[in-house]
C-alpha cells in the first residue's frame, strides 16, 4: 500500500520484459535457495502443490508471463506489474479483477531476512503458489470486490484481516501440526524459523477478533491466527465480513501485545 519507500520497480520494455542485473537475480537465487531448505515441514500442502505448479525457476527472477501462464489455466488469475508501494484503492481493484500485484523490484542483501514492504520474491515466491489454489484464490477475489466497495475505515479493519490470512497466515492441523500459508512468513527466511518457536502466540481464528487486533509492520508478529486448512478460507469468505467489520469497529482494538515504535 501507499507510503515512503527505499525501492524503485523496474519497468517492462514493449514487449512485457523486465530486465534485472545479474547481482538482483543472485539475490534472488539466494532467498530460493535458502527457502527450499526453510519451508519442507513448515510450509502448508497447497502451498508446495503451488510451487510445484509454477516451476519457478531458482537462478533468476520469473518474468511474470511466466507466472501468468500457470494461474490463468489454474484459477482464471494472472499478475499485475506495479510501483513499489500502491494506494489502497488500486490494490482492491486489482484483487477485484483477479488480477495480483507484483511489484517489480527485489530486496537488498541488507535486508535478505525481513522486508517491510512487498518486493517480487515476497509477491512471486510467497503468494503466487497459493493463487493456484481454489480456496485461496476465489478468498483473495472476495477480499478485493468487498474492499474497493468500502469506505476508509472500513478499509483499515479490512487490512488486517488481510495481514492475518494471506500475508502471515497459518494453519493448523490435526494433532495442532502447524504450517504457513502466509506470504510474509513463506518469503521471509527470518519469519519461517520464528513462527515455529516457542516466542509467538498462535490463536485460533475468530474474524471479529482478526479484525480487533493491531499489528505492526516491522517486527516479527508476537501473534499469529490459525485456520485448521486452507479450505476454511471458503467458509470464510462465506461469512458476513462486513458486518464483523461494523462490530469490531464498536468493540474497539485489541492492546497491543508489542512496544511502541520509538522514533
Amino acid at each position: 500500500m501507499s507510503k515512503a519507500t527505499n525501492y524503485t520497480a523496474r519497468l517492462p520494455d514493449a514487449n512485457g520484459f523486465i530486465q534485472y542485473p545479474q547481482n538482483e537475480h543472485d539475490i534472488w537465487q539466494e532467498l530460493y535457495s535458502r527457502q527450499l531448505v526453510n519451508l519442507p515441514g513448515r510450509a502448508c500442502q497447497a502451498y508446495i502443490d503451488g510451487l510445484d505448479r509454477l516451476a519457478l525457476p531458482n537462478d533468476r527472477i520469473p518474468q511474470l508471463n511466466e507466472i501468468d501462464a500457470v494461474l490463468q489455466q489454474t484459477t482464471g488469475w494472472k499478475t499485475a506489474a506495479v510501483p513499489a508501494l500502491i494506494s489502497f484503492g488500486k490494490f482492491f481493484e486489482l484483487l477485484a479483477n483477479k488480477s495480483f500485484p507484483v511489484a517489480t523490484f527485489i530486496r537488498s542483501r541488507e535486508e535478505l531476512d525481513y522486508l517491510q514492504e512487498p518486493d517480487i520474491f515476497h509477491e512471486v515466491f510467497g503468494h503466487c503458489p497459493l493463487l493456484t489454489n481454489p480456496s485461496f484464490a476465489h478468498f483473495s477475489h472476495l477480499y478485493g470486490k468487498l474492499g474497493l466497495a468500502a469506505s476508509k475505515q472500513e478499509r483499515v479493519f479490512l487490512a488486517r484481516l488481510y495481514w492475518f490470512t494471506v500475508e502471515f497466515g497459518v494453519i493448523s492441523g490435526n494433532n495442532n501440526d502447524l504450517s504457513i500459508y502466509g506470504g510474509g512468513i513463506l518469503s521471509s527466511p527470518g519469519e519461517t524459523e520464528f513462527v515455529m518457536g516457542d516466542e509467538p502466540e498462535i490463536r485460533p481464528f475468530d474474524l471479529v477478533d482478526v479484525m480487533r487486533t493491531p499489528y505492526r509492520i516491522d517486527i516479527m508478529q508476537p501473534i499469529y491466527y490459525a485456520i485448521s486448512d486452507i479450505c476454511e478460507l471458503d467458509k470464510i469468505a462465506e461469512m458476513d465480513i462486513m458486518g464483523a467489520v461494523n462490530k469490531a469497529k464498536q468493540l474497539g482494538l485489541f492492546e497491543a501485545t508489542y512496544p511502541a515504535k520509538v522514533g
